[in-house]
């Protein structure tokens, strides 16, 4: 039972996720997380609003039904399944952390100087990051996971596109406005 308390090895959890594309693929579905928000919304009626959200949504009941599941296997993991494991970061990244004020670094699994007290500085990074989050989902019409996993599975160009996007967008925030921030 010990080996269900520690990280699983990358050749466990790549094939699994390579499986359940190959599934998907099979029943003619595309995964992606950021389409859920477009079908509650539409299922809370927003479709009469905009046309955006005017499509069946209980075609896509099965993507909300994965969304559920991820957010309940999430819970049973970091709650029942874990033994309050900390990420192994390399020395030189918690030194540079601590540089820009992150004490926690190395010492926990998120930082607490971000998530463990909600400052008016803290809500407002978390709140300015989830909305440019959102606009980028909606620009590159997909999230990390629908395009990385599903798009690229189905060798789509633009989702290639878009997942070097996301990596260069990744290293120019880690890079250059992240010290800025802080």
């Amino acid at each position: 039972m010990e080996w269900i308390l520690q990280p699983w090895p990358w050749y466990i959890g790549g094939p699994l996720i390579g499986l359940v594309m190959l599934a998907l693929i099979l029943v003619g579905k595309s995964f992606g997380f950021s389409s859920n928000f477009r079908t509650l919304c539409s299922a809370m009626g927003a479709g009469k609003s905009c046309d955006f959200f005017a499509f069946d949504w209980r075609s896509q009941k099965w993507n909300l039904v994965f969304l559920v599941g991820a957010f309940i296997g999430g819970m049973i993991a970091a709650y029942g399944l874990s033994n309050n494991q900390i990420p192994a970061i390399s020395e030189a990244t918690i030194t540079q952390l601590h540089t820009l004020g992150f004490n926690s670094a190395g010492m926990a699994y998120t930082p607490t100087e971000l998530f463990g007290e909600l400052t008016w500085r803290n809500g407002l990074i978390l709140l300015i990051g989830g909305l440019l989050i959102g606009f980028g989902t909606r620009y590159a019409g997909g999230c990390t996971s629908g395009h990385a996993i599903s798009g690229l599975s189905n060798l789509q160009l633009p989702s290639l596109i878009a997942v070097i996007g996301f990596f260069i967008g990744g290293l120019i925030m880690t890079h250059l406005l992240f010290p800025l921030i802080f």
